[in-house]
């Protein structure tokens, strides 16, 4: 493949110009030099007189300060040449219960703070390559922050998330999926990625979780689940008639392990949620190429000083000076 070349500086390469006058130049001088030595002496007495001339030697000096000139012209314009440079395109989905049962307080100061805290820890771990993005669901799934480097992005959207709903643990897997592997630039494949799910489990309404996650095993995005919640949790609820009642949230961590276990992932609990190291470890990555213009000034002056010292040193080593 041939090397293409753009230039940031192009109007330096009007010294080029230079090198047909100095090249004429040279011609001219040993042309005049020759016709000195034939005035001097007939040309049958010259191998007499004249026993060791320097014949092609002469000219080689002359090559290499002329090639100087040329690199040194290149480098200032300052040539770059497009590179495909490695981009890693690894994406993780938050996906985020809040569902009514997310306002339980067993877990202090509350199972939606916990896993606000749980999604904290992971974005300060993560690697800064990858992309992260975030799913709230309850009775409906959206998607409230598509992957992005920009982890403060992903925070402010997650603390705008208020619990209240049921749950759609399904769906919200459904999209999830299709998020995370919905490609960073049009016509690349599907990234590699990872789903986590910060969840109480219990999943009432919609599509069936643990076949979503079978679906994302074959594809391979594994999910990591995250469970939240004690037996002992409650929440305040309007009763029918008027009025409120105490009713009790269990969490359903089986559940939740059912749908690690499907995919291809792994369960943890809110207390150990640090151990979700385990998701960026086994990410691996998907090295992508974007095209880049790359500056190679410094090639072409290497060059150009390469030559120039390369000429001086034949010419002293041959004739003892410097032309």
């Amino acid at each position: 493949m041939p090397l293409a070349l753009s230039f940031a500086a192009p109007l330096w390469l009007l010294l080029l110009l230079l090198l047909p006058a100095a090249v004429a130049l040279y011609v001219v001088t040993d042309r005049r030099r020759r016709r000195g030595r034939a005035a001097f002496a007939s040309p049958a007495l010259l191998p007499a007189v004249a026993p060791h001339r320097p014949g092609w030697r002469r000219h080689v000096p002359m090559a290499f300060y002329a090639a100087a000139l040329t690199a040194l012209a290149v480098a200032l314009a300052r040539p770059e040449r497009v590179v495909a440079v490695p981009v890693e395109e690894a994406a993780v989905v938050l996906t985020f219960d809040r569902s009514g049962s997310m306002a339980a307080k067993d877990v202090r100061p509350s199972r939606m703070e916990a896993a606000r805290r749980a999604a904290d820890r992971f974005l300060d771990a993560v690697p800064k390559k990858v992309r992260v993005g975030a799913v709230a669901f309850s009775t409906r799934p959206r998607v409230v922050q598509g992957p992005t480097r920009d982890r403060d992005e992903v925070r402010v959207a997650l603390d705008n998330v208020v619990p209240g709903g049921g749950t759609r643990t399904g769906d919200a897997l459904d999209l999830s999926l299709r998020t995370v592997r919905r490609p960073a630039r049009p016509g690349a494949k599907p990234p590699p990625g990872a789903i986590v799910l910060l969840s109480d489990g219990v999943s009432v309404q919609g599509k069936d979780p643990v076949a979503i996650a079978q679906t994302a095993k074959r594809l391979k995005v594994p999910i990591y689940t995250v469970a939240l919640g004690t037996p002992q949790g409650t929440i305040t609820v309007p009763r029918k008639g008027g009025g409120t009642e105490t009713r009790r949230v269990p969490p359903d961590a089986a559940s939740l392990q059912r749908i690690a276990r499907a995919s291809g992932g792994q369960a943890f609990t809110a207390e150990d949620a640090g151990a979700l190291d385990a998701v960026y470890r086994k990410l691996g990555s998907q090295i992508a190429r974007e095209k880049q213009p790359r500056e190679v000034t410094s090639a072409f002056a290497a060059g150009a000083l390469i030559a120039l010292v390369a000429g001086g040193m034949l010419s002293l080593r041959w004739f003892g000076r410097l032309p």
